[in-house]
């Protein structure tokens, strides 16, 4: 699974300023989901994960604990199988909907939206003990 969120973020944001500058960019579906809490966020919100110990909900846990490590290649894995499933109901196709631009403008809004429904302080529904350059 590739978890490192911030190269993977500095590759879909160039996307676009170089394929305004006249450069293709091919296979842009091929690349992952970004493995962060607002993605991941939104699976657990909406109870599509659920935590095998309720007790977890309350803990903080180390970014390297199983529980984070499992929670955000789920993420990344379930992220594919949405995508598939909003170009169906769309009659979109990889090519006019890459991962991105449901990332973008569906994913990450909506678990940010819920987030600040669900808890204060907006944040992920996992209290992860980290440096901030995880997630």
């Amino acid at each position: 699974m590739p978890f490192h969120k911030l190269s993977q973020w500095l590759s879909y944001s160039l996307i676009e300023p170089l394929e305004e500058a006249g450069i293709a960019v091919t296979n842009v579906d091929g690349m992952t989901g970004l493995a962060e809490y607002r993605n991941g966020g939104l699976f657990i919100d909406t109870g599509t994960l659920a935590f095998r110990d309720p007790a977890d909900a309350a803990r903080r846990h180390d970014v390297s604990s199983p529980l984070v490590v499992e929670w955000r290649a789920l993420t990344v894995a379930l992220l594919d199988r949405l995508a598939v499933l909003v170009r169906e109901r769309l009659g979109r196709d990889a090519a006019s909907l890459p991962l991105g631009r449901i990332l973008q403008g569906g994913t990450w809004s909506a678990g940010r939206v819920l987030a600040a429904k669900l808890r204060p302080d907006g944040g992920p529904p996992v209290a992860i003990v980290s440096d901030g350059t995880v997630f």
